[in-house]
């Protein structure tokens, strides 16, 4: 398989075997006007197999929603052909927007303006829970 090299973009790396797709849906790649590639199954000496998405387009993908899918993955800005930037992504705090709060008695059912807010409540777990009403939230 030959996927070209990119110029100016990002490569998200060392995702977890099978959560490009997740990824590609939660970032909202679909919308980007760039070309994008999705390589599912790569071998990884670290993980043993990895998923990779290359953007080709000077667009900053939202770490917040990488480091809730998939903390440990990594970002890697390209300018001109060259690496200028890698970044290991570690779970966010807070999650603002990202995920909707499945309860229908929280008061983000009521009030479609306010803002569906996760707080991270355990990390080796990886729970979130809706800062409103402490729902735990769907991985």
């Amino acid at each position: 398989m030959n996927i070209d090299s990119i110029t100016n973009g990002v490569v998200i790396d060392h995702i977890t075997a099978g959560n490009a797709m997740r990824l590609y849906h939660l970032l909202g790649i679909d919308s980007f006007d760039c070309s994008v590639a999705i390589i599912k199954n790569a071998s990884s000496k670290k993980l043993g197999k990895k998923d990779i998405i290359k953007i080709d387009g000077e667009i900053i993908p939202d770490i917040d929603i990488i480091g809730y899918v998939d903390p440990g993955a990594t970002v890697n800005i390209i300018k001109d052909g060259k690496l200028i930037s890698k970044r290991t992504i570690d779970m966010p705090e807070m999650l603002t927007n990202v995920i909707k709060c499945k309860n229908p008695r929280c008061i983000t059912s009521v009030e479609q303006e306010l803002d569906h807010v996760f707080k991270l409540t355990d990390r080796a777990k990886k729970v979130y829970r809706c800062l409103y009403c402490e729902t735990k939230a769907d991985l």
